[in-house]
C-alpha cells in the first residue's frame, strides 16, 4: 500500500513494524483505518521477503482505544474488512509471527488486536480491557474466544462481564503477556523477540505456528497429531531448501543461510 493516511509501516530488513496512527484518537479505529491495516497485513502476508511483523500504537497513550464511536455516531456503521477489526482478528490463515507491542491503553478492539498477535509485549504501563458491555456492546472481533484461552475461563469472565481494566503485569501473570518492559519500551521489547524469530527457519516458524492454533481446535493430542502432516506449512517446510540447510550448517559448525523456499 502506498502513503497510508492512517498507519505507518516500516521495513526493517525481515521485520515489518506497523504503527497505527491515530493518536489525537489514542489510536483507535474507525472503518478507512481498518480497510488500510487490511491492506498492509496483506502485502505483509504476500511477500516472501518480510518474515515477522511488530504491531504498535504511536504514542505513549495508547496502542490502539478500540472503534472509533465518534466517527461511527457521526457516519454511521460502515462495512468492515474481511479480515476483521484493525485487518487481523479475522484473519486466520496468516502463519508469519505477529507481535504487539503495547504501549497504554489496549482497550475493546484494541484488546482483540493484541490478543490476535502472537505474542504480545506490554511496557508497564500497559492497561488491557474489554470495555463493551458498559456502553452496550460485547466484544465479538475474537475477544471473548481468544480471552478464555490465553487466561482461563474465570478470569476471562471478571474482565468481559465487568469491563475492568488489567494491568500488564497482572496479565502476564495470567500467560498472556510474555513481556513486561520499563514505560516506552514496549517496541525495542518487541524488536528483541522478533530477532530471536529470525534467527530460526522461517518455514519452521510458520509450520509451528500452524500446528499449534490447529491443535488448539482439535478434539484431542492425537487428533492434532495426526492432521498436522496435511498442513499447508509442514508441506512447505519438508519440501524445502531449508530443511537440508539447517542440518548442513549444524554439521558444518556455522549459522544456517535460510531461503525460506
Amino acid at each position: 500500500m502506498r502513503h497510508p493516511k492512517f498507519v505507518q509501516v516500516a521495513r526493517e530488513g525481515r521485520l515489518t513494524v506497523i504503527t497505527l496512527d491515530r493518536p489525537e484518537v489514542l489510536n483507535a479505529l474507525h472503518a478507512p483505518a481498518h480497510h488500510e491495516l487490511a491492506a498492509v497485513f496483506e502485502e505483509f502476508a504476500s511477500d516472501p521477503e518480510q518474515w515477522v511483523a511488530i504491531v504498535t500504537g504511536r504514542g505513549p497513550r495508547a496502542f490502539c482505544a478500540g472503534n472509533d464511536l465518534k466517527h461511527r455516531a457521526a457516519s454511521g456503521r460502515q462495512p468492515m474488512p474481511t479480515s476483521g477489526f484493525g485487518g487481523l482478528t479475522a484473519r486466520f490463515d496468516l502463519d508469519k509471527p505477529v507481535i504487539a507491542a503495547v504501549n497504554g491503553l489496549a482497550l475493546g478492539g484494541g484488546f482483540e488486536l493484541a490478543l490476535a498477535c502472537d505474542l504480545i509485549v506490554a511496557d508497564e504501563s500497559a492497561e488491557f480491557a474489554l470495555p463493551e458491555v458498559a456502553v452496550g456492546l460485547a466484544a465479538l472481533a475474537g475477544g471473548l474466544q481468544r480471552l478464555p484461552r490465553q487466561i482461563g475461563l474465570k478470569a476471562a469472565m471478571a474482565m468481559a462481564l465487568t469491563g475492568r481494566r488489567v494491568r500488564a503485569d497482572e496479565l502476564q501473570r495470567f500467560g498472556a503477556v510474555n513481556e513486561v518492559t520499563p514505560a516506552g519500551n514496549a517496541v525495542d521489547g518487541a524488536r528483541r523477540w522478533a530477532a530471536e524469530i529470525l534467527r530460526a527457519a522461517p518455514l519452521a516458524v510458520r509450520a509451528s505456528k500452524q500446528v499449534m492454533m490447529s491443535g488448539v481446535e482439535a478434539p484431542s493430542i492425537a487428533a492434532g497429531c495426526l492432521q498436522q502432516e496435511g498442513l499447508p506449512a509442514v508441506r512447505a517446510m519438508r519440501a524445502s531448501e531449508d530443511a537440508i540447510e539447517g542440518p548442513l550448517a549444524f554439521a558444518e559448525h556455522r549459522q544456517p543461510r535460510w531461503q525460506a523456499r
